[in-house]
């Protein structure tokens, strides 16, 4: 393992940047809604780009990786990423609303690179975990939950720093956070450098390819792809509808005053604050605690917490840390003991990605690279299933009746967990 180390932190890394990209495009949407005074919807629509590109590039990028290797595919994907973020730069020095079509274009360019980079980062972790040629077992599963935590740790500071860039949002221009494009360039030119001269492990590609055969014959595989397509889109979706119950219930909004905003978005940035603090928690036990055990047990609570967040009688209080729009500017405040249970829901879900790959590429050997292509793909459940859910919303079925599709999706992770993920032989192997 310890030879591995230098290929180690070139993967920690990269999973840093693939947040960093990613989450730029969340605070870019505000922006875009004030400087080209356009709707919700098409302020998100930077977002949607970068999402949907998973869908267009997760099998090429398999492809790529089975191809090309680890080494070759991390450079491509890195060239990608300092083309997508140079024209997002770009479209801050044209003054028309030409520039709102250039930085959609930069955040889909943007979207191709984090897609092809978290096919290679997360079998690279998962096999430097193990011997290098097959499954990681219990320590390519921690390996994982600590490329999570440097995710969490730069998807957070992105966010904070474009807060602290931006002046009044009203006011916001793309120009505004330059900075931050300028520096995710340098540290593009910086990772392309790095990754050059570091030695990374390669399974023999070819093998594959002249053998045939493909992951799908694994069902194993297969069940936990789709495992991974329900929990992108509970993880987005639990947070995504709390933050609109807090900000559009009347009498919450009445409760909260003023400050209904700043503490909705409090009350939902906890959530991927606990997600962060249970990554540490997935690092500390991932070498102990099978894959398995982690996620059956993450599932079936997050499952209990969901549950009694929708059954529990409404008017139960709760006091919760949050963010203010007046001085003080950071207390305490009452919001519903429902929340709070969605919120707690943080720490179950931070452990469930790692998890869920760690079992679903075991025993797939030179299928490993096509198969990480495969879950790419499937990473558009983080925009279907919220989506589902915000529609259960406008039929007027309530926020809290929407969360009966996360505990839909937490017993079908339970499943995968106790019975799914077992492996199979193939006859055809």
């Amino acid at each position: 393992m310890r030879k591995n180390t230098p290929a180690v932190v070139a993967m920690l890394f990269l999973m840093a940047m693939i947040a960093f990209v990613t989450n730029l495009a969340s605070p870019m949407g505000d922006i875009l809604r004030h400087q080209f005074t356009v709707s919700n919807w098409i302020g998100t629509l930077g977002v949607f780009a970068t999402f949907i590109a998973y869908a267009v590039m997760g099998i090429p990028a398999g492809m790529m990786l089975e191809r090309w290797g680890y080494k070759r595919t991390a450079l491509a994907a890195i060239a990608v990423g300092f083309t997508g973020v140079g024209i997002q730069t770009l479209s801050g020095f044209i003054h028309s609303d030409t520039a709102l079509v250039v930085y959609l274009v930069g955040a889909f360019t943007g979207g191709f690179s984090v897609c092809m980079l978290n096919t290679v980062v997360n079998p690279m972790l998962n096999k430097l975990g193990g011997d290098g040629t097959n499954g990681g077992g219990n320590r390519g599963n921690q390996l994982i939950q600590l490329g999570g935590v440097f995710n969490s740790v730069a998807a957070t500071s992105v966010v904070i720093l474009t807060g602290i860039l931006l002046p009044r949002i009203t006011e916001a221009r793309i120009a505004d956070v330059f900075p931050l494009m300028i520096a995710a360039l340098a540290i593009f030119a910086f990772a392309f450098v790095v990754i050059a001269l570091t030695r990374i492990p390669e399974t023999p590609a070819q093998k594959a390819i002249k053998s045939g055969g493909s992951p799908l014959q694994y069902p194993h595989f297969v069940l936990g792809a789709i495992a991974i397509f329900v929990y992108v889109g509970v993880e987005v979706g639990i947070p995504n509808v709390l933050n609109k119950w807090l900000q559009n219930d009347a009498g919450l909004v009445g409760l909260f005053g003023s400050n209904a905003e700043a503490i909705a978005g409090s009350v939902a940035g906890t959530y991927w604050f606990l997600m962060l603090v249970g990554r540490f928690i997935g690092v500390a036990i991932g070498a102990k605690v099978s894959a398995r055990a982690m996620l059956g047990w993450a599932s079936a609570v997050a499952m209990g917490l969901v549950a009694c967040a929708i059954l529990i009688p409404g008017g139960g209080m709760t006091s919760m840390p949050v963010f203010l729009n007046t001085a003080p500017f950071f207390g305490t405040a009452q919001v519903p003991l429902n929340a709070m249970l969605l919120v707690l829901c943080g720490l179950c879900t931070s452990v469930m990605w790692g998890a869920i790959f760690n079992l679903a590429v075991e025993g797939l050997g030179r299928y490993t690279e096509k198969a990480s292509g495969y879950f790419m793909v499937l990473v558009c459940g983080g925009g279907i299933l919220p989506l589902l859910q915000n529609g259960i919303v406008d039929l007027g079925l309530g926020y809290l009746t929407s969360y009966w599709v996360v505990v839909a999706g937490m017993g079908y992770m339970l499943f995968y967990a106790l019975s799914g993920s077992r492996v199979k032989k193939v006859a055809h192997e």
